[in-house]
């Protein structure tokens, strides 16, 4: 992701829909984990590492480019500048690895996974968001870098083949999937916009109500799958 794109997901990610509703998924999954130590990967400016930060977990912020390093240092983060396959960390020293949104930008997915498991304990958490759906592909997934989308079997693939088990994986964002579907047929480019505040509440009051409705393994834009390291 291009360090434009990056400053502009920072200045969007406290008050936009998308990005207020997948801190909360995060927070959702930390549920009933006892905090620990813990590596966001790919985590541009650093907005779920402070989610990680807030709750108790000894965090740092692992980024790749230059930019989201640099927002994520200025927003008081303890920051690694790294390549995800490349982890500057030692074998079996941490309890969670939170990916969201980044193994989709790898060509090497197997080996970043794999990076993944020599860093955690055994017994350790991976949290993993990817977009969902190759039939999705747009000039967003250009735009953003993405070299892939991910369907449920693929993204079982790519983590159990890396020793990993899935303890858990659902679609999100799947009640607005009609409108993204057709939105990227004419898009010319990313996403990431601001939104007027009226529609913003909408999308966010749509997105929320998934929360308490029975829609989790249908089709939607993004997986979010929680995974263990058993050893």
């Amino acid at each position: 992701m291009e360090g434009t794109e990056v400053r502009k997901l920072a200045a969007l990610e406290d008050t936009h829909w998308w990005y207020r509703e997948r801190r909360h998924l995060l927070a959702k999954a930390l549920d009933g984990l006892t905090p620990g130590v813990a590596l966001d990967v790919g985590a541009a400016g650093g907005g779920n590492t402070r989610v990680l930060r807030g709750l108790g977990w000894r965090s740092a912020a692992l980024e790749y480019g230059s930019e989201g390093a640099e927002v994520a240092h200025e927003r008081g983060l303890a920051t690694l500048r790294a390549d995800a396959t490349r982890l500057p960390v030692g074998d079996g020293c941490l309890d969670l690895v939170v990916a969201f949104d980044i193994l989709e930008h790898i060509p090497d997915d197997a080996r970043a996974v794999a990076e993944v498991r020599r860093v955690l304990r055994r017994g350790g958490t991976f949290l993993v968001a990817v977009p969902a759906d190759p039939r999705l592909w747009s000039a967003h997934d250009d735009a953003v870098d993405h070299v892939r989308r991910y369907t449920r079997e693929t993204l079982t693939e790519a983590l159990t083949s890396g020793g990993f088990q899935i303890a858990s994986m659902h679609s999100w964002n799947v009640l607005l999937r009609p409108v993204v579907a057709l939105r990227r047929r004419s898009s010319a480019g990313s996403d990431l916009a601001d939104v007027h505040p009226v529609v913003n509440a909408g999308l966010r009051a749509i997105i929320t109500a998934e929360r308490y409705l029975p829609v989790k393994q249908l089709p939607g834009v993004s997986l979010l799958v929680t995974a263990r390291f058993v050893g």
